[in-house]
């Protein structure tokens, strides 16, 4: 059964940084796309930073020059490192494959960016 487990989400001030985390089980990464997506309350779920195999990337334009996706395909696990949070940027966060396997969104992490 693929899994992803995501963590390192956490409540941050405006400009803060956090670095999520995203094990895949069941799921070699290698040779797939990845990506991260997030859901604030009320709104759908968007997808936020992509990367392909091997390791171009691709971002939404609201998080361009703040956020960086990475991939350690050894440890099977893929990364969200955000600087300069914003309180829109709060959410909770998933990890997937792109494009997205519907039957295996994991419980995600909660960004929270407040002061």
């Amino acid at each position: 059964q693929v899994q992803f487990v995501e963590s390192g989400g956490g409540l941050v001030q405006p400009g803060g940084s956090l670095t999520l985390s995203c094990a895949a089980s069941g799921f070699t990464i290698r040779p797939w796309h990845m990506g991260w997506y997030r859901q604030a309350p009320g709104k759908e779920r968007e997808r936020v930073a992509l990367i392909f195999s091997p390791d171009t990337t691709n971002y939404v334009d609201f998080v361009k020059g703040r956020f960086t996706i990475s991939r350690d395909n050894a440890k099977n696990t893929v990364y969200l490192q955000m600087n300069n949070l914003k309180p829109e940027d709060t959410a909770v966060y998933y990890c997937n494959s792109w494009p997205s396997r519907d039957d295996s969104w994991g419980q995600g992490t909660q960004v929270t960016v407040s002061s």
